[in-house]
């Protein structure tokens, strides 16, 4: 089992920032709460407030992909099409 980190990138279309800001402020304390999430952080850019990163680091890829199982998540990806311009996941496995 080794861990994983992700960096998740989501740039609101125009005009819809705030309810994308709010839709994904409601995941962080659900996933930090599930098993083998180890860091779960949203940014905001500073120079482009239309783009969220989270940084994130799982114990595993099971404990990730279940986290793509997870409601809250199946949720987002109900509502993104509307709210999101783009969207892009890197996943990463730690070598030290």
């Amino acid at each position: 089992m080794s861990e994983v980190a992700v960096v998740a990138i989501l740039v609101a279309k125009p005009g819809r920032e705030e309810e994308l800001r709010q839709v994904l402020e409601a995941n962080v304390e659900p996933t930090r709460k599930e098993q083998g999430a180890l860091q779960y952080d949203l940014h905001r850019d500073i120079k482009e407030p239309r783009r969220f990163i989270f940084f994130e680091r799982w114990a595993s890829e099971a404990a990730l992909d279940e986290h793509g199982r997870s409601a809250h998540i199946q949720t987002f990806r109900a509502k993104s099409p509307e709210l999101c311009e783009h969207a892009e996941v890197h996943r990463a496995g730690k070598i030290l």
